[in-house]
């Protein structure tokens, strides 16, 4: 198993603790605000993350109402989501971000 295939085992695991994905988020959203597409992006890889470690995407899209396919689609690095859809998936995961 490469490196970065045990990094990202170990980041999904802290992620499933809750305040820990809180504070990756609240981390990626103030990266985000940048406002360049390579700290936007960040925002979006952190949100694939904490789905992961909460159960994948396809549990997160049935909490939060979506179809499977247009999650993946949304979440994926060519993904343009509406703020609306990154709230109503924040809600659905149970987190509540604050900027610093």
């Amino acid at each position: 198993m490469g490196r970065s295939r045990i990094y990202q085992d170990f980041l999904i695991e802290q992620l499933k603790d809750h305040d820990e994905a809180v504070a990756y988020l609240n981390a990626a959203l103030e990266e985000s605000l940048k406002g360049d597409k390579e700290s936007q992006q960040v925002f979006l890889l952190a949100l694939r993350n904490v789905a992961e470690a909460q159960g994948g995407i396809g549990a997160l899209a049935k909490k939060a109402h979506f179809g499977r396919e247009s999650l993946y689609k949304t979440l994926s690095s060519s993904g343009n989501p509406k703020w609306h859809t990154l709230v109503s998936l924040c809600v659905a995961m149970g987190l509540n971000l604050r900027l610093s």
